[in-house]
């Protein structure tokens, strides 16, 4: 499931989509706004609304790359967009896998995949003082 948010982000809604018995692991990332960044205080992030086909496009292909990658079928992304003050939920990772190795790694992927493109969307406001 990827889904793409301007309301409050659930992680246990992601949790939840990935849980199966069959199972050993399901293992969950939620990503929030820090209150310093580049050491000075974030007065907000925004992740900008125009984009947000540009951000399912993206999302969807992280997605698709993690499938292929570790052959998963239960991956959740939802990312929030809009404006956010620190400690905001802004991104839930949920992946659910056979064992702990493979749901771990894929986890990791997509956060570090997330971080790589959604500099083109995300603009950070940060305090001047």
């Amino acid at each position: 499931m990827i889904r793409i948010t301007r309301n409050p982000i659930r992680p246990e809604a992601a949790i939840e989509t990935v849980r199966k018995k069959a199972y050993g692991a399901v293992i969950a990332y939620v990503g929030t706004v820090r209150d310093v960044s580049h050491n000075r205080r974030v007065i907000f992030m925004e992740h900008q609304v125009s984009l947000q086909d540009l951000a399912r496009q993206e999302l969807e292909r992280i997605a698709e790359e993690m499938k292929q990658k570790w052959r998963l079928e239960d991956i959740s992304i939802i990312h929030r967009i809009g404006k956010f003050r620190p400690g905001e939920i802004m991104l839930v990772v949920a992946v659910g896998a056979p064992h702990r190795v493979e749901a771990f790694e894929a986890c990791q992927y997509a956060i570090d995949r997330f971080k790589e493109v959604a500099h083109q969307w995300t603009t950070e406001t940060l305090d001047t003082a």
